[in-house]
């Protein structure tokens, strides 16, 4: 029970052997429960005593580390929403009032691009950053992935977290590492070739860069099963966890699809990881210890309900996160999965965010429905892209969708395509179908959805 943890670097199961720690991933939960509790508690009291941050929020809310006595009683505990990070960084350049280790102690920067806003730094300490490959070996091992594995990670590597975590977990697993990156001009048709000669046995990328990458290899005349690839793992999008966009990718490759992903800033993010049996993430609790919650009140629902995962940092020395709110919307479930593992899982990875809904004449829409009903229908080329508008006084919703290059029987395609739609949306959307194509590709995460009132306008008043 020594906190923080430290692990033999020279461990690792025998390679018939389907857990990294059996004691932890198949234990009684209540058992379990009592190890993650005791963690918790170092790990709130470590915060205390080293983060104003956490301090000066915790008295405001009347607790401490002593309010700490059960597992529920985290949930009085204020959450930490990504505003509350940019905001201290810009009053503590550049870490932050929760970093808790010297400055000179930070072994690796990373970040968030500042797309949307300040950019959020991450300072990792060289421990955490050991204990961050320990965990993702660990989740690594329980997709079938061995040190016999090559693996080729096709991500950009940057300031972005997760090509990085995934290559550090490889690493420690004892797999051959292929880090080819993504991004620059060309390297996707110079990646099919390579992934021609040399043969990865797995493959990470975000879902939509996969298609993108299995339709580069047609248009070269291979066939993405050649590469033999058996197992695919992602992050970045929920389409992993997309029954159709996971069918696709599974049929292109001939491997298995598997889902992960939380928080740059919680990594090791793999904690949301699915198992080779695919039945939903798992939330790997004595790493990370997540409470999927209401978004409003964020206190955590039962076990059947939906809701945003809430997630808390159980090893962490340099950015802590105690109750990082992180906007996605996902389902959890207790129910025991096939593997043998006992953690609480989310059966349909996560699937979306509280923040990209979008209210079209009164139904509560999400891309993630919309990319599941077009993807499932046969003819469909493979991109869209999702126009949000008003017309007139009337909220419109149009869908731009490719077709394949096969389809004979355009009004046929688009007669299914609406079916679906309005079944998934609840309201009929204007579609507009396109040669496959014709919308751009992404090597990172993709941006499907848009609001442009002269764009509608103009494909409407065409129509």
């Amino acid at each position: 029970m020594e906190w923080p943890p430290r692990y033999d670097p020279r461990y690792r199961p025998p390679d018939e052997e389907p857990y990294w720690r059996r004691d932890l991933e198949t234990a009684d939960p209540r058992e379990r429960d009592a190890a993650i509790l005791a963690k918790l508690k170092q790990q709130v009291r470590y915060a205390w005593e080293k983060a104003p941050f956490y301090r000066r929020r915790w008295e405001a809310a009347g607790v401490s580390p002593a309010t700490l006595r059960s597992l529920d009683d985290l949930a009085k505990f204020p959450v930490v929403q990504k505003s509350d990070l940019r905001a201290a960084q810009a009053q503590h350049p550049p870490f932050g009032d929760y970093l808790c280790i010297e400055p000179g102690q930070v072994a690796r920067i990373h970040g968030t691009s500042g797309t949307t806003g300040r950019p959020t730094v991450f300072g990792v300490g060289a421990d955490d950053w050991e204990r961050i490959g320990e965990a993702h070996a660990r989740i690594l091992w329980g997709t079938g992935l061995r040190p016999g594995d090559r693996v080729m990670i096709c991500s950009f590597f940057s300031l972005y977290m997760g090509s990085w975590g995934a290559l550090k977990g490889v690493e420690r697993l004892g797999a051959t590492a292929f880090p080819f990156g993504a991004g620059v001009a060309g390297q996707t048709l110079m990646g099919v070739q390579w992934a021609k000669e040399l043969k990865p046995t797995a493959f990470y990328s975000t879902p939509s860069y996969a298609l993108h990458f299995a339709d580069t290899a047609r248009k070269e005349g291979i066939d993405p099963r050649d590469f033999g690839i058996r197992i695919l793992f992602f992050s970045g999008e929920p389409g992993a966890g997309i029954p159709s966009t996971r069918k696709q990718i599974e049929e292109s490759y001939g491997g298995i699809c598997v889902d992960m992903g939380s928080m740059a800033e919680v990594t090791p993010w793999m904690t949301d990881g699915e198992c080779s049996r695919r039945t939903g993430m798992h939330l790997w609790q004595d790493i990370v210890y997540t409470q999927v919650c209401d978004p409003q009140t964020f206190r955590p629902v039962p076990c059947g309900q939906e809701g945003t995962p809430v997630y808390t940092h159980l090893e962490r020395t340099s950015q802590p996160m105690i109750r990082l709110v992180s906007g996605d919307r996902a389902l959890w479930t207790d129910e025991p999965c096939p593997c043998g593992r006992t953690y609480p899982r989310l059966p349909r990875g996560i699937y979306g965010r509280i923040d990209d809904m979008f209210i079209v004449r009164g139904e509560n829409i999400y891309p993630s429905a919309i990319e599941e009903a077009l993807r499932a229908v046969p003819g469909f080329g493979g991109e869209f892209r999702i126009i949000v508008s008003r017309k007139e006084r009337m909220d419109e919703l149009l869908v731009q969708a490719e077709y394949a290059r096969e389809v004979a029987d355009l009004p046929a395609l688009e007669r299914l395509l609406r079916e679906r739609l309005q079944a998934k949306c609840g309201v009929r959307p204007r579609l507009e179908l396109l040669p496959a194509g014709t919308l751009p590709r992404t090597e990172f995460k993709a941006r499907r959805v848009i609001d442009d009132r002269d764009l509608y306008r103009k494909v409407a008043d065409a129509r």
